[in-house]
This record gives C-alpha cells, structure tokens and sequence, in this order.
C-alpha cells in the first residue's frame, strides 16, 4: 500500500486549519450524550460558559455565536445607538471586512477611523491622543456621539497591546463615558504573547465587552461574547435571536470550547502558533530580497517580496494575502502549523529568489 499523500498547509489564514482533537473529542462527547435541551439550555453551553467565567475570575455574561462578524456587530449594536459612533483603526475587522455589520446591526452606529502617522497606527494600533482627539473633534449635535472603543486584540498586522496601553486607552474612553469593546479573534495569541492573566488585559485593564475567538484557535466554528459589564447584556439573548444566530443545537458549538478551555488547549494551541510564526520570520528575515515588515507579536508574519517570488509561490501553489498592509505578503501560522511547513515555504522562497 502507498503512503498516504502529504496533507498541504497553507499560510493564508489560520482559518485553514481544522480542528484540534480536543475540540473534536467535545464534540463527539456531546454528539453522543443523548437528547439535550435546545437553544443553549444544554448543559454543554452552561460548562463552557462556567469555564469562561472562571478563566476570567469574574462574573460575566457569556452568549455564543457563529463567527466573529456576528460577534462584533451584534456586541457593539448591545453598546450603541443608532446616532452614535465607535473609534477604531483604519484596519479594523469591523472597519475593512466585515461587509457593513456593525452599522446594519447597530441601525446605523458610524465607525470612527482614528487616522495617523505615528509609530503605533503604523502597527495598526489605536493610542489614547488618538482617541481623545476623535472624541474632542466636535460636541454638537450634528456629529455622531462617540459611545464605543474598539480595540482588536491582536491587531489586524499581527501586533499585541500591552496591559499598560489597554489601561491608557480605556482610561480615556472612561473619562468621556465611553465604552470598550475588544475584537478578540486572535485574543489567543496576544494573551500567549503577554504571559499575563486574562483578566488583566480585559476588564481589570477596563474592557468592557470581549468578543473571544475560538475559531482561529482549533474550533470548528463559534465564538464567544463575554460581557464583563453585564448591564450592556440586557435583551442580548434577543438581538442573537434575531441576527440568526441563535443555534437550535447550541451544544454543537459550545461543546468544543469544553475542549479547548480544559487544561488551558487554547493557550497551548496560540503559543504554538506564535512559536512557528517566530521560525517563518527568523527564515524570511535571513534572505536577501525579503524585507520583514517588522518582527511578529502574534501569529502573523508580515513581508515584502519582489512581485516574480509571490508569483513564483503562488505557482507552486502556496496561498497567502497581500491586500492587507499595503501590499506586504500576511502569512498566518495556526494552532496546526508544522515546523517542515515553514521550513518548506522559507525554502521555496529562497529558490524564487534565485538562492
């Protein structure tokens, strides 16, 4: 018999990978734990948001969802009305990919982009001046209200907050009542980054609503809204409902998050990622003719190649994006990336280049 043909990783998305076999074992359990009540009164969807609860060390109200646009729209919508606005980055998920969302959810919430030269917007931060700057820019009644910070943890090119900055920013969102929500689609990551407790890069640091990523991280599907400041989960329960993305097998999706809370898969799963995003950028940053946009924080490696190379790669078959930081090449490492996959694509890489 022939051995079975090599599976192929990509560096497209850490989308691409599949699930991790401690989220599948969940899902199996479920899958065979008999007749379970619907729509998330199962008591699958009561351990997986108790294990929430207790990762934070706080009380919180916590609502699963599909994906990660249903999140943010659906979390910021709970935060905002229609006349006011959310401050965030020129690269936001829910400024550049989210089709709308968040303004259709909301009926109408403008999004705020904190435009600017500095250090920190080069790497797809917000900062405190910006934010104060938006928010003081006008107070009468013609302009939308500021209501909302958005941070996305990690940022959209692969950058992580320190608990310092997240404490600055919320400190001025606060002074001018305003509320913070995190995009955490990779909150993983950045956690993994920081060596910090989760708490302390959300509500102790003054978030107020995080939308936790779980499928970037070894799930199937499904994310979870953890509000932290409970009075802004009032209805909530109907706005999923609504927004369709109430599950009538809720257990399907919550289960899996048993997997990865559990003996902490999900902070193993992201400092795996991040440790082969390390191997990419050492590989890439020794070739002559790559530059290295600047060194990973997360599980993102950002990189400028001659056009004949992205070509090149692109022809053997490799997928990854250019349409995010101005053209560079993003390749994402996953929760499944093997070492011999970077080594191979650093290696081609080389061979484009004539190396």
């Amino acid at each position: 018999m022939s051995p079975a043909p090599e599976i192929r990783q990509h560096f497209a998305s850490d989308n691409y990978a599949g699930m991790c076999p401690e989220a599948l074992h969940w899902l199996l359990e479920a899958n065979g734990s008999g007749h379970e009540p619907a729509y998330g009164d199962d008591r699958w969807t009561q351990r997986a948001a108790d294990r929430l609860r207790e990762l934070f060390q706080t009380e919180a109200d916590v609502y699963f969802v599909f994906n990660g646009t249903a999140a943010n729209s659906l979390a910021l919508a709970a935060m905002c009305q229609s006349y006011h606005s959310v401050i965030c980055t020129p690269v936001a998920h829910i400024e550049t990919d989210e089709c709308g969302g968040p303004e259709f959810f909301s009926n109408g919430s403008k999004l705020l982009v904190a435009e600017g030269v500095s250090e920190a917007a080069r790497l797809g931060k917000l900062t405190p001046a910006a934010v104060e700057a938006l928010v003081t820019r006008r107070r009468d009644i013609h302009y939308p209200r500021p209501k909302v910070v958005s941070l996305t943890q990690a940022t959209e090119l692969g950058t992580v907050y320190s608990v310092d900055e997240v404490r600055a920013i919320a400190a001025v969102a606060k002074s001018h009542e305003l509320k913070v929500h995190m995009d955490g689609a990779r909150f993983a990551n950045a956690v993994a980054t920081l060596g910090c407790a989760p708490a302390d890069i959300t509500w102790r640091a003054g978030v107020d609503v995080l939308c936790f990523g779980g499928t970037k991280n070894g799930l199937p599907v499904g994310e979870a809204v953890v509000f932290f400041d409970r009075t802004l989960a009032a209805d909530f329960a109907w706005r999923v409902k609504q927004a369709g993305q109430l599950a009538s097998k809720m257990r399907f999706i919550s289960a899996p998050w048993v997997g990865l809370l559990e003996g902490d898969v999900w902070l193993r799963n992201a400092r795996h990622a991040n440790a082969m995003a390390q191997r990419l950028h050492e590989g890439l940053k020794a070739l002559d003719g790559v530059q290295v946009l600047h060194p990973p924080q997360a599980n993102a490696v950002f990189a400028q190649m001659p056009q004949p190379v992205v070509e090149a790669l692109y022809a053997q078959g490799w997928k990854f994006y250019q349409f995010i930081a101005g053209g560079g090449c993003r390749l994402m490492c996953a929760w499944d990336t093997r070492p011999e996959s970077v080594d191979r694509f650093v290696a081609d890489v080389k061979t484009a280049l004539g190396g």
